[in-house]
């Protein structure tokens, strides 16, 4: 049975959650600290985690820090009352896999609950029926990508991107400057449906540009399509 750790201090909230993940088939366990959600998540080996940010004594980000520099890649979802974009790029820079900001409907986070499960399952990216396969080391500006290692370098010098803004980046590349809606982004990268409304493709791009773009206010290569979506051009 596919395992689900809830580090919330919210009792009735966390509790609702595990009522509700239990009816969709899923094990559950509650933490209510930081600390205790570090240790139970190091000892139970969940297939995913649900982490809120506001939590007593060791907040979400420095589980969150703990848990990938213990080389622990599971997915995890971040459940938080704090939905300043800041917060939402540094949870994404640290090493979530998705963000929810309170209040939220249930639909939706099951959906992306399920979406993070399947995409762990599958493996990592996956190819809309639309895109180019990427197996050719890449260029576009000073930006060099290098798809069986999985390797980005700008200027020569390596480029550290999380799992998912360097499968953005790929998705952009295999359609060579054609557009790319959110809509395909979320399908293809977070295997999200087309219903589910989500901030988090513009979250990555903008990560994408202050990384690999010169003047990420003015990008030259990873382009807005006003009411479209993105284009990657050389």
């Amino acid at each position: 049975m596919t395992r689900i750790l809830v580090i919330e201090d919210n009792r009735n909230l966390a509790t609702g959650l595990r009522n509700n993940l239990e009816i969709e088939g899923y094990e559950v366990a509650l933490a209510e600290d930081g600390a205790a959600g570090l240790t139970r998540a190091r000892a139970w080996a969940p297939d995913l985690i649900v982490l809120d940010l506001m939590l007593p004594g060791m907040d979400g980000f420095r589980v969150l820090r703990a848990l990938r520099a213990d080389g622990v890649r599971t997915p995890v979802l971040i459940l938080s009352a704090r939905g300043e974009e800041a917060d939402k790029v540094l949870g994404f820079r640290v090493g979530a896999d998705d963000y929810v900001t309170k209040p939220f409907g249930l639909l939706e986070l099951l959906a992306r609950v399920n979406a993070l499960l399947r995409r762990a399952a599958d493996g990592a990216g996956g190819a809309g029926s639309a895109a180019r396969p990427l197996t050719a080391p890449t260029t576009f500006g000073d930006v060099e990508v290098e798809p069986r290692a999985r390797a980005v370098r700008r200027g020569g010098v390596p480029v550290t991107l999380r799992p998912k803004e360097y499968d953005l980046l790929v998705a952009l590349l295999r359609r060579q400057g054609e557009l790319a809606t959110r809509d395909e982004l979320l399908r293809e990268v977070w295997s999200y449906s087309a219903e589910v409304v989500s901030r988090t493709v513009d979250t990555h791009i903008a990560e994408l540009r202050r990384k690999l773009e010169h003047d990420p206010g003015a990008p030259r290569h990873i382009l807005t399509v006003r009411k479209g979506g993105y284009r990657l051009v050389p």
